[in-house]
């Protein structure tokens, strides 16, 4: 049976030494009930494991400071979801695994004026119109009618092309993650498969652990970050929770073969099969990187019409002007950026993990700049999710990253053995939450006792000093695919 060393080295912070292959240690943020279940699953010879993962892209060229969990951690694809790998762009490599197939799925959550009470008589009218107008589900066509052509446009556009297009307004770009759009894109690096498999799905929010959620901030944590952002307890917000869908997911599909053979020809020693890796200065890596790039922008004109959606079907349903509802921020978890720390450029992946900057970054909008850039972490339908913000010890630890939300501790099988779509729906009701979804086994595959405790993780992190808690947020209503 392999045995994987793990030390504990501060306070929430564990290290697996740098032994054999690794050119950094491992560094994972977590207690010891989330240490006890990663070594539980190598102790129980599962291959399957984010200790070994994390070990793993420890050993990739060009990795900086450390090979990074957060407290979220899980098995992924090559990457641990949770993961973050920094590279020197120089003598880095680009790794499908640490970006994943569902690139820059991430969270727009908007804001309103409204309160619990304003909404309280309204919320089974506004369950049922969100779930008729917003296209969810596998397989799913979205509002937005596209020529394959126009894709191209889609994907060096972002979120720009779905404002033109009339979807939303334009102030929401100053609070989205590069401002809805990243520079690098060419759609000539992505197939035209990938092409065919989107041009319906602008505007979709698919399936799996995909949601749109109606929210009431029930606790503030940190009083003078609530006023900064703009937020108070009992106000109403919206979450959305999707990504690239079937584009990013082909992208990723495409390139597994591609940078294989990159992996190959340049030597680099690959330990798991999504692990395959191009340098990053090269022709393959730059390839790649402009077609993830695609991918990223592809997700951020998704949300943009789901945004738009959700104000159309608020205005439907209890008459809320449009305008009212007000973006608050957006941000993705299946990333990898160009970004500089500590006066060195780097190739930051980010696999189920986002970005947390810190206070006076250039990246953070204005509004935000003195405290960080907001962190949005989802729990489940079934718990709580949270605002939080970066720090300054966040970009000297972890080149600004942190979790992004509960992390699984069981996996979608298991999930559906032990509960029913069904009895879930009618449990949560009786809390108070309304649940929508296409599929009761997705219902199932997403219940709340599939995930970690989403409050200890955020605690990990809070209590690491990577982010600060601002608020919590309680689900009302729940739209699942």
């Amino acid at each position: 049976m392999e045995q994987i060393e793990v030390n504990k080295v501060a306070d929430y912070v564990w290290e697996i030494p740098k032994t054999g292959d690794m050119l950094v240690p491992g560094r994972i943020y977590g207690d010891k009930v989330i240490i006890d279940h990663l070594t539980a699953d190598v102790q129980a010879g599962k291959e399957w494991n984010a200790l070994a993962q994390i070990r793993n892209v420890a050993c990739l060229p060009g990795i900086q400071k450390a090979s990074m969990a957060m407290a979220d951690v899980h098995p992924g694809y090559g990457f641990p979801i949770g993961g973050v790998g920094a590279f020197d762009v120089e003598t880095g490599v680009i790794a499908v695994g640490g970006i994943g197939f569902d690139i820059n799925c991430g969270v727009r959550t908007l804001k309103t004026k409204l309160t619990e009470e304003d909404i309280n008589k309204d919320k089974e009218k506004i369950a049922d119109t969100l779930f008729r107008i917003i296209p969810a589900g596998l397989g799913s066509k979205g509002d937005i009618k596209l020529a394959l052509h126009e894709i191209d446009e889609v994907l060096v556009k972002g979120a720009k092309y779905t404002v033109d297009m009339g979807y939303g307004f334009r102030e929401d770009l100053e609070f989205i993650e590069e401002n809805g759009c990243v520079k690098g894109a060419d759609p000539a690096n992505v197939s035209n498969k990938a092409k065919e498999r989107q041009f319906k799905q602008i505007g979709t929010l698919g399936s799996g652990n995909h949601y749109l959620e109606v929210q009431v901030i029930d606790e503030v944590c940190d009083e003078n970050a609530a006023k900064v952002f703009g937020l108070s307890k009992g106000q109403v917000m919206i979450s959305i929770h999707c990504g690239s869908r079937g584009l990013g997911h082909q992208i990723g599909t495409d390139y597994l073969k591609e940078l294989d053979a990159a992996a190959k020809k340049y030597n680099i020693p690959i330990r798991e099969r999504e692990l395959v890796a191009a340098p990053f200065k090269s022709p393959e890596g730059q390839k790649y990187f402009s077609a993830v790039n695609a991918g990223i922008n592809c997700a951020f004109a998704n949300r943009q019409a789901l945004a738009h959606l959700t104000r159309k079907a608020f205005k439907e349903a209890i008459g809320v002007d449009e305008k009212e509802i007000k973006t608050f921020y957006e941000i993705g978890h299946n990333t990898a950026k160009l970004e500089g720390h500590e006066g060195k450029e780097l190739i930051i992946h980010r696999k189920g993990s986002t970005r947390a900057f810190g206070p006076k970054r250039s990246e953070v909008p204005d509004a935000y700049k003195s405290i960080g850039q907001p962190v949005l972490v989802g729990g489940t339908m079934g718990t709580c999710s949270y605002i939080l913000h970066g720090t300054e010890k966040g970009m000297k630890d972890t080149f600004g990253s942190a979790m992004h939300g509960a992390g699984r501790s069981m996996s979608r099988h298991q999930a559906k053995r032990q509960w029913r779509g069904e009895h879930l729906v009618k449990e949560l009701a009786h809390k108070g939450i309304i649940i929508k979804g296409h599929s009761l086994p997705g219902v199932a595959e997403e219940a709340p006792g599939a995930y970690k405790d989403v409050a200890e993780v955020v605690d990990v992190m809070h209590n690491a000093g990577i982010v600060k808690k601002v608020v919590r947020l309680k689900p009302l209503i729940s739209i699942k695919g």
